[in-house]
């Protein structure tokens, strides 16, 4: 085709152009109008694309011409007259040069097929001249927006065609596909978004079918996607890429649901469902995206309602237009708080420029507050998803690296809002919603409201204690609640800001090491203007007044032994009374480090290599704490040094029981007399201990190591193996009782100590006396000068012969009955004897022993069984569960039951009658435990002999009666064999032997 203008009159610019994406299509060249949205695009206006040259129009060839000249009647009248012209001159010319009436009839009919031939061509010429004259009507247009579907079918009734015509339903479907080609942007561009109303407007002004038209939406999908693997560079084949997608999202919107099989993209470009998908949703998105453009900060419920619709026309889902409408909004937000930074962080920062940072963010909070009154609106549900809050989570200031500018914007603002020294309602409620939009943690933004609003408080608090306000208040506490709750300041953290200006004051009067009276006065004048309560000056002046006494300490502590002079001495009463510390606070502190010099002597105590050596360093300990802490002490308690300090050890010793005290040695010797206690001097104090350091096992083991070191002596290596053991005085005693004062030993965890290794010495030396566990006079004797020997008292003495004895019995009780020599006469006799067998015999022992005993009664052969005894006695004296012992019983009774009728039958054929009677007794006790049905034999002449046997063996009535029962004999059977009784069995001795 040459397009062109249809006549040289015509002023209109032509509108088929050649195609981008194939040279031999044409394209329409169209004026589409900028929608609202694109303005910020025109602000930066792009050159226009290039003019394709002209093209002329279609012309019309040879017959062509004249079928354009004759409407369709005409040309069926010009047809007929041909055909019959024809007719006639080649009948004239058949008859003229034939000469005969069949010449002439061939000239005719040949003339004719000439002339209906010629008829057929004028004919089938029409609708290629009705496609070109549609061709060259359309190409006269400038818009073809403005072509009618009237116009087409007035074209192609002129002609006298049918729409569906090939020719001229080629050129409809060629024209659409030149429209749609032109209609979608190049792959660079967007979608302006009236590209679907555009093509469906123009199709349906053409009047073509779905069909045709989809197959024309396919053919541009062919050659863009051969253009893709024709292009060689990257960015022309995303360019290519991106117009494949648009074109699949505007023809998906055209054909709506019948675009699924209208549209084969999968079948034809073998792409996938989600790849079809991926290009729908990405089109919605950037069209709905470029809509958003025209939302500004002052958004109305029309816009957001018009934006509800857009969405559904784009096909977009409610979750992706929320997103994206969030997004859009945060960048609105994050405008005004980019500004707002820029002029915090400006070098030039004044007042007017905060202020304008304060507008910025006042801005961003009206929107935020716009943006929530709609979701309460009536008509919520027709606006654009995503209406609500504005969050920064997701954009630019979402991230660690911005989070300091956010915090840096929330502070301004809440300095802002205490500029004028109380904090409004809704200056409250906007620093709340200023924290959701920022993403702040309530930790972090109460933190910088705490930093702000501190600072303010104190401010305001200085100004009311320079003017005199505060103090000339009636209520200081009511005033100073009044304060926080014009500021919104918790009282709480008021209080520590309080404890804070005390302390600064208590710092700065502590500064020459004392506390004057002045310093005094001003403290309490200012601890009652802020109402600081008692405990937290207590602990403030511990805290402040006690680190400067701590170093004082420090200093004694480290002169060490010989260095502890009275320069020391005055230094330690100077600080101790001068910083007005109370005894208990001053002991305290000097505990803390006194108690670590101890937990270093204790540590190299346990280092050592033997009990010598840690020996040794546990005196060191004792000598440090007599001649250092003990003075310390004094100078802290301002008390005399030649005042003694009473032991507490010695006092809780001395209320012991005294038969204890005397019995065990060891403790006898750490009580001091007059003349070691001249010797040794006065006594360590036992005020300052390790109870609360080591636990009760390290204590008492710290100890037991020097009392065993008081018994032994120091051991001493000599050459060749040799060692030599030198024996201390006393006195190695009385420094044990001071260990123990230095420790925190109780009296009774002293005694229990000295307890303990005279138990085990006698433990010992008692286990060899009675090691085959018989207690004898002499062995009693030995024992009782053992006792006195190791010095343990009589009671404790007695416990451990005790439990060696009963360890012994119970090994030979458990001995016995494993063995079976011990039954139940015995078992009660030793029950008796108050003997424990629970503990000394398991439970499973117990129950084996009790089956024994069950199964002893079964094969007595006394026929004996008492209910009571087996069930009641016998498991209580074992001290087994009732309901166990029954089960046992059944169970031994069934299995006895049938074993004692097979060993009756066998000492019958034995001839042993007085076995046979016992094993019918057995066999009866097992029915009195478990009464049985009668038994089955297969000789059933020996159960009448069992019976004889037992009736000559002068039984009860009562056995008799049962047995007749169990062996199965009816009355008349017993009554012949009672008879007959004798002589029946000496028939069958004298049988028996004659067999043999």
């Amino acid at each position: 085709m040459n397009p062109s203008t249809l006549t040289p009159s015509h002023t209109h610019r032509p509108l088929l152009l050649p195609s981008p994406f194939y040279s031999r299509r044409r394209r329409f060249r169209v004026s589409l109008p900028r929608c609202s949205s694109d303005a910020a695009a025109a602000a930066a206006p792009s050159p226009p694309p290039p003019t394709p040259p002209q093209r002329p129009p279609k012309d019309l060839k040879g017959i062509e011409l004249l079928v354009d000249k004759l409407s369709p009647p005409a040309r069926l009248a010009t047809s007929a007259v041909i055909v019959a012209g024809a007719a006639a001159a080649g009948y004239g010319l058949g008859s003229r040069f034939g000469g005969s009436r069949y010449a002439a009839l061939g000239g005719a009919v040949a003339l004719g097929a000439a002339g209906g031939a010629a008829a057929y061509a004028l004919n089938a010429a029409a609708p290629q001249v009705a496609a070109v004259n549609l061709h060259n009507y359309v190409a006269a247009f400038d818009d073809p927006s403005k072509l009618k579907k009237e116009e087409i079918e007035a074209i192609a009734s002129k002609y006298g065609v049918s729409k569906q015509d090939e020719a001229f339903k080629a050129e409809i479907c060629d024209i659409y596909s030149e429209f749609v080609s032109s209609v979608l942007p190049p792959g660079g561009e967007e979608l302006k978004g009236d590209e679907v109303d555009r093509i469906v407007s123009f199709k349906n002004s053409l009047g073509i079918d779905d069909p045709d038209a989809a197959s024309m939406h396919m053919e541009i999908g062919r050659k863009i996607f051969r253009q893709r693997l024709e292009v060689g560079d990257r960015d022309a084949d995303v360019e290519q890429r991106r117009a494949f997608q648009k074109l699949i999202y505007v023809s998906n919107l055209v054909f709506g649901d019948a675009s699924s099989f209208l549209l084969p993209w999968k079948r034809v470009f073998k792409v996938t469902d989600s790849q079809i998908e991926v290009a729908v949703r990405d089109n919605a998105q950037r069209l709905f995206a470029s809509k958003l453009k025209s939302v500004g900060r002052d958004i109305d419920a029309e816009q957001l309602v018009a934006l509800r619709k857009e969405q559904q026309l784009c096909r977009l889902s409610d979750e992706l237009a929320e997103n994206l409408f969030r997004t859009h909004t945060r960048k609105l937000v994050e405008e005004n708080i980019s500004v707002a930074i820029g002029i915090l962080k400006s070098r030039t920062k004044a007042v007017p420029g905060v202020s304008q940072a304060i507008a910025e963010l006042d801005r961003v909070l009206a929107f935020n507050n716009l943006l929530i009154s709609f979701k309460t609106h009536p008509d919520v549900d027709r606006f654009a998803r995503g209406v609500g809050p504005v969050s920064l989570v997701g954009g630019e200031y979402d991230g660690d690296r911005k989070i300091e500018d956010l915090k840096l914007l929330y502070r301004a603002y809440v300095s802002d809002a205490l500029s004028g020294g109380r904090m409004e309602d809704d200056k409250l409620a906007a620093l709340n919603q200023l924290r959701n939009i920022f993403g702040l943690g309530k930790r972090e933004a109460e933190a910088i409201s705490l930093d702000v609003t501190s600072k303010v408080y104190r401010k305001r608090l200085a100004q009311a204690v320079a003017d005199g306000e505060l103090e000339m208040a009636d209520s200081k506490a009511a005033f100073l609640q009044n304060l926080c709750d014009e500021l919104h300041f918790d009282p709480q953290k008021a209080s520590e800001l309080h404890e804070e200006i005390y302390r600064q004051k208590l710092q700065k009067c502590v500064a020459d090491g004392e506390l004057n009276e002045e310093d005094v006065a001003a403290l309490l004048r200012l601890r009652v203007m802020l109402c600081i309560p008692q405990q937290i000056v207590e602990t403030a002046h511990s805290d402040i007044c006690g680190s400067l006494f701590e170093k004082v300490v420090k200093e004694a502590i480290a002169s060490g032994v010989d260095g502890y002079d009275a320069e020391i001495q005055k230094s330690v009463r100077k600080s101790a009374h001068g910083l007005r510390l109370t005894r208990e606070v001053a002991i305290s502190i000097a505990s803390k480090a006194v108690r670590k010099i101890f937990i270093n002597y204790i540590k190299r105590a346990r280092a050592a290599g033997n009990r010598t050596e840690s020996a040794k360093e546990l005196k060191k300990m004792i000598a440090f704490n007599t001649l250092v802490v003990t003075n310390l002490v004094e100078d802290i308690k301002g008390e005399s040094a030649d005042i003694s300090t009473e032991e507490p050890v010695k006092e809780d010793i001395t209320q012991t029981d005294d038969e204890e005290w005397e019995s065990l040695q060891t403790l006898k010797k750490i009580r001091p007399n007059k003349e070691l206690t001249e010797k040794l001097g006065k006594p360590g104090q036992t005020e300052i201990t390790l109870k609360d350091d080591l636990p009760e096992r390290d204590r008492t083991d710290l100890y037991k190591t020097y009392l065993l070191y008081c018994l032994t002596g120091e051991v001493t290596r000599v050459p060749f193996g040799a060692q030599i053991t030198t024996k201390k005085d006393d006195s190695e005693y009385l420094l044990l009782n001071q260990l123990g004062g230095i420790l925190g030993l109780s009296s009774q965890e002293i005694v229990e100590v000295h307890r303990g290794l005279a138990e085990q010495a006698f433990r010992q030396q008692a286990e060899v006396i009675l090691a085959d566990g018989q207690l004898t006079k002499a062995r009693v004797e030995q024992l009782n000068n053992l006792q006195k020997q190791v010095g343990l008292p009589q009671e404790y003495a007695q416990k451990i012969i005790k439990s060696i004895t009963t360890t012994k019995m119970a090994a030979a009780i458990e001995t016995a009955v494993t063995q079976g020599r011990l039954n139940m006469k015995q078992i009660r006799e030793l029950k008796e004897a108050n003997v424990d067998l629970d503990s000394m015999v398991s439970e499973n022992l117990r129950e084996t022993l009790f089956k024994k005993t069950v199964d002893d009664i079964f094969s007595s052969g006394t026929g004996e069984f008492d209910n009571e005894e087996v069930y009641e006695k016998i498991p209580s004296d074992l001290n087994i569960n009732k309901e166990k012992a029954r089960g046992v019983v059944h169970e031994l009774a069934k299995s006895r039951l049938s074993n004692s009728l097979v060993q009756a039958v066998s000492l019958l054929r034995q001839r042993n009658h007085k076995g046979v009677v016992s094993s019918l007794n057995d066999l009866l006790a097992c029915d009195k435990a478990v009464p049985s049905q009668p038994v089955s034999w297969e000789v059933p002449e020996e159960l009448a002999d069992l019976y004889t046997i037992y009736l000559k063996s002068d039984p009860t009535p009562e056995n008799l009666s049962r047995l007749q029962y169990l062996l199965g004999i009816n009355d008349s059977t017993a009554a012949a064999l009672r008879e007959m009784g004798d002589r029946l069995l000496n028939t069958t001795a004298e049988e028996e032997k004659f067999v043999f």
